[in-house]
């Protein structure tokens, strides 16, 4: 295996040296990489008891495809996270995310001044965040909101229940906690809905990108050929984070946004994608109004599933969610494929984590 991605990584390199004149060779060196790696990923079904989901995926297939981007002529490093700070948008779902700066510090007898900080909140769901398998659960019918809690009774990714992942109120997440998430090294595509879908301007609340946008939005960017592999993380670009003001001001942002369908999400499991990042708060779409049970979840949400988004994601197909990605610079420079890095921290039992993506690549 090493040596196939060496093979790869040389190959793509002596493209880069050429003169002018060799794109056609290198989008051929990019097919067959393409091509070659997708015997490389595994398949489903995976083994009993599985706490990685579609991240069993990554390996050697997709790094080879990783290698062709990283060593692309004119290839940049895209920062994909907002920076975390104490007056940025806060989830409503969630304690909001302090840090408190410690004054600078000296020890007696010594020259050395040190600083400090700390942080409260719920972190993991805060800023730019990472969803680990263990953040969703679902019950068999819906609970009413008068009886008592039938905790019990929840189910999650893999088979298992709430005695299997989180027996106490106030215990960790025994399984499919983010500790289990593996470094994500793949190959990454980006759709633009914005120009797609909004025809330039930023998708409203509540609006959908279904199964049909995506496939429509690949031909558009000439990825017809290539669709979207096993192993790839697809990077949707909304134009909702125009609305991210930091301070936040306007508190709109968490208020709606737009989303994919059910059928989009459906899709994308059949894919065998191993992660789904839009520039949004939610994945799902949210109509204005209804954070606030003024409106109803789009037409063919599930009944009871509300966010049905991250439940088929998390607890059904085993696909990772980011909220709050930043896109618009890599999609301003129509960066349609790359290879991104994904590492949340590992952190034993969260649901979640803060996380930094960076995406390499060049302009198609």
């Amino acid at each position: 295996m090493p040596q196939l991605i060496q093979t790869a990584v040389a190959a793509t390199v002596c493209l880069s040296l050429l003169p002018s004149g060799f794109a056609a060779a290198q989008n051929a060196e990019h097919r067959a990489i393409v091509e070659r790696s997708k015997a490389m990923v595994p398949q489903p079904p995976w083994q009993a008891g599985d706490q990685v989901g579609m991240a069993n995926t990554i390996g050697a297939g997709t790094w080879m495809r990783c290698a062709y981007h990283m060593t692309r002529p004119n290839a940049k490093v895209y920062e994909l996270s907002h920076v975390l700070t104490n007056t940025m948008p806060s989830s409503a779902f969630s304690k909001r995310l302090v840090h408190d700066f410690s004054p600078s510090a000296m020890i007696p007898g010594t020259m050395h001044a040190f600083n400090n900080d700390g942080v409260s909140g719920e972190a993991g769901q805060q800023g730019t965040q990472f969803d680990a398998l263990g953040h969703f659960g679902f019950l068999d019918k819906p609970w009413d909101g008068k009886t008592e809690k039938p905790f019990g009774d929840i189910k999650y990714y893999s088979g298992y229940m709430q005695k299997d992942v989180k027996p106490t109120p106030t215990s960790p997440l025994l399984k499919l906690g983010v500790e289990n998430v593996p470094p994500l090294v793949t190959s990454a595509v980006l759709l633009d809905a914005k120009a797609h879908l909004g025809k330039g301007q930023a998708m409203k609340g509540g609006a959908l990108v279904t199964a049909k946008d995506i496939e429509d939005m690949l031909k558009a960017q000439g990825l017809e050929w290539r669709g979207l592999l096993p192993g790839d993380v697809l990077y949707i670009y909304t134009g909702w984070s125009e609305n991210w003001q930091d301070p936040d001001e306007k508190k709109i942002y968490y208020t709606q946004g737009p989303g994919i369908s059910y059928d989009a999400a459906k899709y994308l499991a059949e894919k065998r994608v191993v992660l789904v990042a839009l520039d949004n708060p939610f994945t799902d779409p949210v109509a204005e109004g209804q954070l606030q049970g003024k409106a109803k979840p789009p037409e063919g949400t599930p009944p009871g599933l509300p966010f049905v988004i991250h439940h088929y994601n998390l607890a059904v197909a085993g696909i990772h969610n980011i909220q709050n990605a930043s896109l618009a610079k890599m999609a301003a420079d129509k960066v349609w494929t790359s290879c991104t890095m994904i590492l949340p921290l590992r952190t034993q039992g969260s649901s979640g984590s803060p996380v930094r993506p960076v995406a390499i690549g060049a302009p198609e």
